[in-house]
């Protein structure tokens, strides 16, 4: 059954997302240095050390504050920002939205236009027009976020153009959205990343199954081109590709960190950067942790996504 193989991969994916949670909290006990006294600075006198300590539950071993911090995560309790003041959840609230925006837009564009100029690739292989694409997409897989980025404000923020902000400029406490113009560049930079990778295994997966005995037989029988191609061999190409996708999709997660640092964005990369400089370890683990929930979710979403899309799976789940 359907049901019960996805509630295997649920299942396993806890699991996952357990051992990820044991990871992040024994590495940030490896940080080198002593948390309270790097909040506090050096000149902080040994009883205010030992009141943060037992504050932040630092005076208790590593199991029971690991237990602690876990059940934590399940109440929605992420722990207190020693560098904000405030509790964690508040101060990522805002971000967490700022961030999902970003992502959201970044895959609303990159998933469609991947999967279409796929395609057109495929149905147009041997062709200048599947030349010019295979080019273009193998040399933008090829160049790293932050490469796009900056050729981004170069040409449309700073030195050609000049039409787009180049950095975020919302105040504090307002919603990013309110300025669409700043989120243009942003976008296109994390669409530019991803959108390459579809298209590549998009084409690869609708060749295959183009000359596959199925499609020929089709077309045999006189099966218009259109039906042929949009109700035969894209449910069997979508299901290997649901898998590229939600690769691609999960490293926005971790992606996003480097372009908002870059266009100074108000998301949780630039809240993970601000973490790690200011040794707040709360939300350095607060966010690791989202980022690993985020990966986890896109990739059971893709499995399922493959499961129903591939006739071939979805008769071998039945």
């Amino acid at each position: 059954m359907i049901a019960k193989l996805i509630a295997k991969r649920l299942a396993v994916s806890v699991l996952i997302l357990l051992a990820v949670s044991v990871i992040v909290f024994a590495a940030t006990l490896l940080l080198p240095g002593d948390p309270a006294r790097a909040i506090l600075g050096q000149q902080a006198t040994p009883e205010r050390i030992a009141a943060l300590n037992e504050q932040m539950h630092l005076d208790q071993p590593p199991v029971v504050r690991y237990f602690l911090w876990l059940g934590g995560l399940f109440t929605g309790d992420f722990g207190l920002s020693t560098s904000a003041n405030a509790p964690v959840a508040v101060l990522l609230g805002e971000r967490l939205g700022n961030s999902l925006v970003l992502m959201a837009l970044a895959a609303l564009i990159s998933v469609p236009v991947g999967i279409a100029v796929g395609i057109f690739s495929a149905l147009h292989r041997g062709r200048r027009s599947d030349s010019a694409v295979t080019w273009v997409t193998l040399a933008l897989a090829a160049l790293p976020e932050f490469v796009i980025g900056i050729g981004l404000i170069t040409l449309f923020a700073t030195s050609v153009l000049k039409i787009l902000p180049a950095v975020t400029m919302s105040p504090p406490g307002q919603p990013v959205w309110l300025i669409p113009s700043q989120l243009v560049l942003p976008t296109l930079t994390l669409a530019l990343v991803v959108a390459p990778y579809i298209a590549r295994m998009m084409r690869a997966t609708m060749i295959e199954v183009l000359d596959s005995g199925y499609i020929e037989m089709a077309r045999l029988k006189g099966v218009p081109e259109r039906r042929v191609i949009f109700r035969h061999a894209l449910p069997h190409a979508i299901g290997p590709v649901a898998q590229v996708v939600a690769i691609q999709l999960a490293w926005l997660a971790g992606g996003v960190v480097v372009v908002e640092f870059l266009f100074r964005f108000p998301g949780m990369g630039q809240a993970l950067i601000d973490a790690v400089n200011y040794r707040d370890v709360a939300v350095v683990q607060a966010v690791s942790m989202i980022v690993a929930a985020v990966y986890i979710v896109v990739n059971l979403a893709a499995d399922i996504i493959g499961i129903m899309a591939d006739p071939k799976l979805r008769s071998a789940a039945a």
